[in-house]
């Protein structure tokens, strides 16, 4: 994911909490079958499909509570400058409202009460919005703007609402950080966050040599074992990966099919990437890297903290992982001594040495937004959704106010010194006082964002960057999971757990006949649990992708 999309922030929240978890006010709930009738108590003027509702009724002042089903946010509404603004411009005063602990006991809690909050915010892959759907907890998007601010088709991308739009027409959820196609044909900086990375000094000392190829590979991780046994006083851990979970590992799986360029379908069908000739060499490769030594146990049972940890103390010499995880540390290291950071390099390739295909953003997005029937003034909702989707809305929230934390300078945004300064150094701080890039991101356009932002900053720019030529639009192989309670997601969870079972004794084997026989079984036990009937509904999802994204 992109850097804005999984910052580290505090779990704290308590100074974010608001009493209740209801609308903005009692009263019974607004039918969507009330046509044009306005909300009560509204003094909304007519509606106009050229200009705005939040231009046309900013004196109407309101507040809406809004749910972020994520934890780790703690930025409070009105004590920034930015969301002020916001608040000024429109008349919508923003309570947020943020789980203390388990982001589902506390959503769950609220479906089961009927205690939405006006405006909802959470992941796209949450199975709750389907409930929310069915039970007719949330408004038609498309149906608000209708009947209260049809400004909101003028900033909303229409491939987006395609994507999002339900079997009954409607348009339920709007996502953030989203990318069509579209965007990367007018694009060409969009990023990828996989990356293969090495310690700049180690790398350097050892020769820079190319470690696309097994045989390069396996001899770096030598070298830097050799010259770099330790790293100030602790072993040195010669290549590291996501942690290990239940399903397996995302830099031993996708992300490493992904550098080999191995293709996801093949003449029209899901290709099978787990038997890909290409991905088994690559597999017994790192299990000759373990044989010699050059896999540390760590690496198989270090959880996210830990490898953060050892992150910042540079004791991996080469990862495969995402960039944005380690933007923290990597700002440490380079604090600490700028040779000492990790920059992205050619990771493994295929046999071809074909360039690789690394993920994007995607259709998806990030987050989805919803706006519950429990709103109270549905018609001011939707206008901050379009205030917020649109042009103006995204380069407030992306830049902030101009002359406070950015002039204008030939044409071109200029984030004042002192507020980069900040940023860089304490990103509490400063949403709390300037509130700009995306610190409310709950919408945020990045494709749209591309034309203001000056680019990536060291120490990350460099990692940012090298993805550019390789970054690739694949949502149409994205969410291909089958539904809940169905007998093939079933099939789907028990493979996974088998895979995830087998994946670390894949690359402990202790000799190429026993890899073969531990990956050989596999096969077989993925083929008696159903495998066949599990492609077969995911091929039927990636088509209709396919037909959504205009692909076909």
């Amino acid at each position: 994911m992109n850097m804005k999309l999984k910052r580290t922030l505090a779990a704290t929240m308590a100074c974010m909490m608001v009493a209740g978890t209801v609308g903005c006010s009692s009263g019974s709930k607004p039918e969507a079958s009330q046509g044009t009738a306005k909300p009560e108590g509204t003094t909304q003027k007519e509606v106009s499909a050229d200009e705005p509702g939040w231009m046309r009724n900013s004196d109407d002042k309101v507040n809406l509570q809004w749910y972020i089903n994520f934890s780790w946010f703690t930025t409070p509404w009105g004590e920034d400058m930015t969301s002020q603004k916001i608040t000024e411009e429109t008349g919508i005063d923003i309570d947020f409202i943020v789980p203390a602990g388990n982001e589902a006991e506390k959503l769950n809690t609220m479906l089961a009460s009927d205690t939405l909050p006006d405006i909802l915010t959470l992941g796209w892959w949450e199975g709750q919005i389907k409930e929310m759907i069915d039970s007719d907890m949330v408004y038609a998007l498309n149906e608000l703007a209708d009947q209260y601010d049809p400004y909101f088709f003028k900033v909303a991308d229409d491939a987006r609402l395609g994507w999002y739009t339900q079997e009954d027409g409607n348009v339920y959820a709007y996502p953030n950080s989203s990318y069509t196609p579209s965007d990367y044909e007018k694009y060409d900086n969009i990023s990828s966050n996989q990356t293969f990375l090495v310690r700049k000094d180690m790398y350097e000392a050892i020769g820079s040599p190319d470690m696309s190829t097994p045989e390069g590979f396996l001899d770096a991780l030598r070298k830097a074992q050799e010259m770099f046994p330790q790293v100030n006083g602790q072993p040195l851990i010669p290549i590291g990966f996501h942690e290990f979970g239940e399903t397996g590992n995302w830099s031993v799986e996708k992300y490493l099919q992904d550098f080999l360029a191995i293709p996801y379908e093949k003449d029209g069908k899901l290709y099978d990437r787990t038997t890909d000739p290409e991905y088994v060499r690559w597999l017994k490769t790192l299990n000759q890297a373990s044989r010699e030594g050059l896999i540390a146990n760590d690496v198989f049972v270090d959880k996210r903290s830990q490898m953060e940890e050892k992150i910042a103390q540079g004791r991996y010499f080469a990862m495969m992982y995402q960039r944005t995880d380690m933007a923290a540390q990597q700002k440490i290291l380079y604090n600490n001594d700028p040779n000492s950071i990790y920059i992205a390099i050619d990771g493994p390739k295929n046999a071809a040495g074909d360039d690789h295909i690394l993920q994007g953003g995607g259709i998806y997005g990030w987050t989805v937004t919803l706006i519950s029937k429990n709103c109270e003034r549905p018609d001011r909702a939707i206008e901050l959704l379009t205030y917020l989707m649109s042009e103006h809305g995204q380069k407030r929230v992306c830049l902030g106010i101009e002359g406070e934390t950015y002039d204008m300078v030939d044409g071109k945004p200029v984030v004042k010194d002192e507020v980069k300064q900040l940023l860089q150094t304490d990103r509490t701080a400063y949403d709390r006082k300037y509130g700009a890039d995306d610190t409310f991101w709950m919408l945020q356009d990045l494709a749209m964002q591309l034309q203001w932002t000056e680019g990536p900053q060291e120490p990350l720019a460099q990692l940012e960057e090298w993805t550019y030529p390789y970054t690739t639009f694949l949502s149409q192989y994205e969410g291909l999971d089958p539904a809940v309670g169905t007998e093939e997601e079933i099939i789907g969870l028990k493979i996974g757990r088998a895979w995830g079972e087998v994946l670390p004794k894949l690359l402990l084997a202790q000799s190429d006949a026993e890899f073969d026989e531990l990956f050989n079984k596999f096969l077989a036990d993925r083929e008696s649990l159903g495998y066949e009937k599990l492609m077969a509904v995911k091929q039927a999802m990636m088509e209709e992708n396919k037909v959504k994204l205009g692909l076909e």
